[in-house]
């Protein structure tokens, strides 16, 4: 850490970085950012949304307004999620948009932070 904060302060350029791990930097490090930009999951309007694209671009058909429950409902959903659904599609693909609202909520279990029920159901 110590090494690129010496390397940020000498060069002459435009620095971008991100990290997922905001809360781990302390303040000596943030002080050399001037820009702070903190990017939340998605609300559920913006992942109906985001929804409709993707189901477009996939050619799912019709989009049934009763499926907006579900995707309101998904935690810690972000745009890479769609991506990652989008990509499963070349190699398992996705017959409707439950089936992408399917493998949205897997890629949502696989987050930190995620509650887990232990024991049976």
């Amino acid at each position: 850490m110590n090494e690129m904060l010496t390397q940020m302060e000498s060069y002459q350029g435009i620095f971008i970085a991100s990290t997922n791990l905001m809360s781990s930097l302390d303040s000596a490090a943030l002080r050399r950012f001037d820009l702070k930009v903190s990017f939340d999951f998605l609300n559920g309007e913006q992942a109906w949304q985001l929804l409709q694209s993707y189901g477009q671009s996939l050619s799912l058909g019709h989009l049934d307004s009763q499926l907006k429950g579900c995707i309101h409902n998904l935690p810690l959903l972000t745009p890479g999620d769609f991506a990652a659904a989008a990509r499963q599609h070349r190699f398992r693909p996705l017959a409707s948009y439950s089936a992408m609202i399917d493998a949205l909520a897997a890629e949502c279990e696989l987050k930190e932070g995620q509650k887990r029920t232990i024991g049976f159901i």
